[in-house]
């Protein structure tokens, strides 16, 4: 059994006085990946942001633990104050977002905004910050690494501004990656190189990953485990084959029969409510 990276347990969330996550629990192993699916709003991204503690302060209301387990001590993260956080963003736990643009700064080159970080946490120097971020960007598959650092954000294509991003959040060697939807803005062939990307590099670093998409096929690519949320909750987790071979919750069940399949061709495809309530008929389409 691999050693468990994070534990979170009863973890809510309630934002303005209204519950948006309730009593969400899971244990991430290194070397990991648990998937995080469900429909928008059903509360994936919100799970995500209060581990990070990037949740607004104003009207938010957490509860529960969130064990991140070091060498010597486990920390909660839900108990750390701003400080605490920032030493552990980046340095411990790091996140790729959806979109690579507003991930990054635009009046900064890619290398400068990756040496920073290095630099802040990692406390090296101008010339050895400069150098592992040359073998970053080579490790993220960009072409000439010395070449694109002086590039800024506007001059690269979508798919090498996501490789800066996960660039940016492998740079001090976190022992959690957090990926909400890194895809989503991609084309498909870059999109399926992102992800065996982020899927390499988690294992070659034996990183314990969370990666949340409304994607199915894609949470079939790269999960090891899946955790299916619905207005909040987690209505079902289960390793991913034995999930996509026999979904127990009507919510998984739903989300699978909305998929597209290669051998059929509906003229439209069902909702999930319409599944639920029995209102779509397949034979009628």
């Amino acid at each position: 059994m691999r050693e468990p990276v994070l534990e979170v347990e009863g973890l809510c969330v309630a934002l303005g006085g209204n519950s948006v996550v309730q009593d969400v629990s899971f244990t991430l192993h290194r070397s990991a990946c648990i998937g995080i699916v469900g429909a928008s709003g059903s509360g994936k991204t919100v799970t995500s942001l209060a581990l990070m503690g990037l949740l607004p302060e104003s009207g938010t209301e957490v509860s529960g633990t969130a064990l991140l387990y070091q060498t010597e001590r486990a920390i909660d993260l839900l108990e750390l104050d701003a400080e605490g956080l920032r030493k552990m963003r980046g340095r411990k736990l790091a996140m790729v977002f959806q979109e690579p643009m507003t991930a990054l700064d635009p009046v900064h080159t890619v290398g400068d905004q990756v040496e920073e970080a290095i630099r802040h946490h990692l406390r090296l120097d101008r010339n050895a910050s400069r150098e592992r971020v040359i073998a970053l960007f080579g490790e993220v598959g960009l072409p000439d690494p010395e070449h694109i650092r002086h590039r800024y954000p506007h001059q690269l294509s979508g798919g090498q501004k996501q490789r800066v991003v996960i660039a940016l959040a492998l740079s001090c060697e976190p022992e959690v990656l957090i990926c909400d939807e890194p895809t989503t803005a991609l084309d498909v062939l870059v999109q399926r190189e992102i992800l065996a990307l982020l899927r390499r590099l988690q294992q070659e670093r034996e990183m314990g990953m969370l990666f949340i998409t409304h994607d199915l096929g894609v949470v079939s690519e790269v999960a090891d485990h899946v955790m299916v949320m619905q207005q909040g909750r987690v209505v079902e987790h289960a390793a991913t084959a034995h999930l996509f071979r026999s979904p127990q919750h009507p919510y998984t069940k739903g989300l699978l029969a909305c998929r597209p399949e290669g051998e059929r061709h509906p003229r439209r495809l069902p909702t999930v409510d319409e599944f639920l309530s029995g209102a779509f008929d397949p034979d009628h389409v």
